[in-house]
C-alpha cells in the first residue's frame, strides 16, 4: 500500500492560518520562502530532523495559498509512491489527471498532483532516498 504522508490545506492569510492552528492544537509552523511559494509547513507531531513523524500513523502538513482557481478551495492529501513517473501512469489509465510538471522539494522528494476520477486534487511524493 502506499499511505496518506502528508495532508495539505488552502489558507487565504498564512499568517493568520499559521496562529490558529499553533495556538488552538499546539502546532508548528514555518513559512518556507518565495522559492516555495510562502509554503507554510506544519508540524502535527513529534518529528525526526527531516520532518518525519516518530509516532506510527501520525503525519504532518502544510498550507498553501489559496487562488481563484476551484481546485485550490479543498484540503488534500499526499501520497508516499516508489516512482513517481510510474504512478502518474497509473493515475492516467485509472481515469485520473495530472496537473502540471513533476517537481523537486529540496531535501524531501518529487511532487505533482493531479485530480481523482471525482475531481479531488490529490498529490504524489516519491521522497529523496
Amino acid at each position: 500500500m502506499n499511505p496518506v504522508i502528508h495532508f495539505e490545506m488552502p489558507a487565504i492569510d498564512r499568517a493568520r492560518v499559521s496562529d490558529f492552528y499553533s495556538k488552538t492544537f499546539g502546532w508548528f509552523t514555518k513559512t518556507l520562502g518565495n522559492e516555495m511559494g510562502g509554503y507554510v509547513v506544519v508540524g502535527t507531531t513529534e518529528s525526526d530532523e527531516k520532518g518525519t513523524p516518530l509516532k506510527p500513523g501520525a503525519i504532518n502538513g502544510g498550507f498553501y495559498q489559496r487562488t481563484d482557481d476551484p481546485l485550490s478551495h479543498a484540503p488534500s492529501v499526499v501520497i508516499s509512491v516508489e516512482d513517481l513517473n510510474e504512478y502518474m501512469k497509473k493515475v492516467t489509465a485509472g481515469g485520473g489527471k495530472i496537473i502540471g510538471e513533476p517537481m523537486d522539494i529540496p531535501g524531501v522528494g518529487k511532487f505533482i498532483s493531479f485530480i481523482d476520477t471525482e475531481g479531488n486534487r490529490v498529490s504524489m511524493l516519491q521522497p529523496f532516498a
